[in-house]
């Protein structure tokens, strides 16, 4: 499904670059047509498409863009990834917005990918977190599936995770849950984060739908999917990344959330280049 939001992020992208207008532009004749092609210059997953596309029809339906992968497709450096042609002038005025969301999201989806291929055969599944880039939330969410990884909550407001802030507000986790059941709406997911067996423990008898394991060590992971064998999910969280992340899903979790995916972003370098 696409970002319900993608055509206001287009509106907004286009608006902040072109502002009152492209005076580079003006240069070239009103008439002139132009034909480009958009390569990739390394290795990486294509996302966004649907971005670039709406970015060139906002300034003319009269661009046409041939796609030659498909969206979510791995890409080599020098590969035709679409070639384009239309009016010169709407072109290059839309060129960059399109590719700093094709550069953005495709490097979100890469790096998704890479650590969904890290966690081959092990029935634990990836997970995204809040700590996405100021107005690109559902953009990056939507790069994370492109990816092969899944969302947890898009926002606050659909659902509900107690982290230890608020278990210290509410004056300790029994009461932080039996609250979250008082005002939770109707098939509102409940979650709390733990830091010790112990609270692992009081969270389980307090009744929750999902336990967030935060710092855990790999032993201390393993101790917990047994501890709760299998009554609810378990995700593991923080210092997850490539270099552990095979090891954490090896004691059995259910999920592994990583805030690196959409937080340290690195744009995949891709290049729009005339015929």
């Amino acid at each position: 499904m696409m970002p319900a939001d993608l055509s206001l992020s287009i509106r907004q992208a286009l608006a902040e670059d072109i502002g009152s207008g492209d005076w580079t532009a003006a240069l070239i004749p009103a008439h002139q047509a132009l034909h480009a092609h958009l390569i990739s210059r390394e290795d990486g997953i294509l996302c966004g498409q649907a971005y670039a596309d709406a970015a060139f029809a906002a300034l003319s339906p009269a661009i046409r863009l041939h796609w030659q992968v498909a969206e979510g497709a791995r890409v080599v450096p020098e590969q035709v990834l679409c070639i384009l042609e239309g009016p010169a002038r709407a072109m290059l005025s839309a060129e960059r917005t399109a590719l700093n969301f094709l550069q953005t999201l495709s490097g979100t989806a890469t790096a998704v990918r890479t650590f969904v291929d890290a966690l081959a055969g092990q029935h634990t599944r990836l997970l995204d977190t809040r700590k996405t880039l100021p107005g690109l939330r559902q953009a990056q969410k939507y790069a994370v599936r492109i990816g092969g990884g899944h969302n947890h909550r898009m926002g606050l407001y659909d659902g509900i995770l107690i982290k230890e802030n608020h278990i210290a507000a509410c004056g300790g986790i029994t009461a932080a849950l039996r609250t979250a059941r008082q005002i939770a709406p109707a098939l509102t997911r409940v979650e709390i984060e733990v830091e010790t067996l112990e609270q692992l423990a009081e969270a389980l008898s307090a009744g929750t739908d999902m336990i967030l394991l935060d710092n855990f060590s790999p032993e201390a992971l393993r101790r917990a999917v047994l501890q709760v064998a299998g009554r609810i999910p378990l995700e593991a969280s923080g210092n997850i990344g490539l270099h552990n992340i095979a090891e954490v899903a090896a004691t059995g979790v259910d999920f592994i959330s990583v805030g690196s995916l959409t937080r340290n972003l690195r744009s995949l370098d891709l290049s729009l280049r005339p015929l």
